[in-house]
């Protein structure tokens, strides 16, 4: 492969996972929305439309592994295609996660709405906040960005613990009839594995700003934190 014809594959590989990453982020809005506003039709659209994001990942390893069993990257260009194959795998684990939230949600449009937890939509914000950092520090290829989500990541599994907290405590309370206090106990379970899905998800964009730090800069930031 003429170098030429490298650097325009590599190219087209990182458009590739721009498109990936921006179906992503809208398959996650999406879901937060369909929680939010108790919405089946989005959330049945999520589901459906997870095929084509499992197509790009497998595309994305097709056109990573052929630049590098043909032309042997070194340094930066080496680093650009690992990171991608890397944040690929992220995105398509975030993507099953919102997948996930608009599964629970389904089941949830089914039935009256729980008590409100002012901490599950702080959860929604600082995931949403953090993937969108996330995003935006891999396009821009912006070390010092990505290097702030991380300490973000403190934050969500703050929230998380506080929903935790505050659906064990609706129920806990009582509730007339035994068929009611089934209901509302699967209620909450749904929206707290929801809780664990958006915490996962914040976890998976602090991956990405790690891969990101890699290619930019060399350095594989989880061991040094962990130094």
């Amino acid at each position: 492969m003429e170098r030429h014809n490298f650097h325009r594959e590599l190219e087209q590989l990182k458009l590739t996972i721009y498109k990936m990453a921006a179906l992503a982020r809208q398959s996650f809005d999406n879901a937060c929305k369909a929680y939010l506003h108790r919405d089946d039709d989005i959330a049945q659209a999520i589901i459906d439309g997870d095929r084509e994001i499992n197509r790009i990942e497998l595309e994305i390893d097709r056109q990573s592994l052929r630049l590098l069993a043909l032309e042997q990257p070194m340094a930066r260009d080496l680093r650009m295609i690992v990171g991608i194959m890397r944040i690929s795998n992220d995105l398509e684990r975030i993507a099953d996660q919102s997948v996930n939230i608009a599964e629970r949600t389904l089941f949830l449009c089914q039935h009256p709405p729980l008590e409100n937890v002012p901490a599950m939509e702080a959860l929604i914000d600082i995931s949403k906040k953090m993937f969108a950092m996330a995003v935006t520090s891999f396009r821009d290829l912006d070390a010092v960005a990505a290097k702030q989500i991380p300490a973000l990541d403190d934050q969500a599994d703050e929230y998380t613990m506080q929903v935790l907290k505050g659906l064990i405590e609706v129920m806990a309370a009582s509730s007339p009839g035994f068929e009611k206090r089934v209901l509302k106990m699967r209620r909450s379970i749904q929206t707290i594995i929801i809780s664990r899905c958006l915490e996962r998800i914040a976890d998976m964009s602090t991956n990405i700003a790690e891969h990101v730090v890699f290619i930019a800069e060399g350095v594989n930031l989880k061991h040094i934190q962990k130094l």
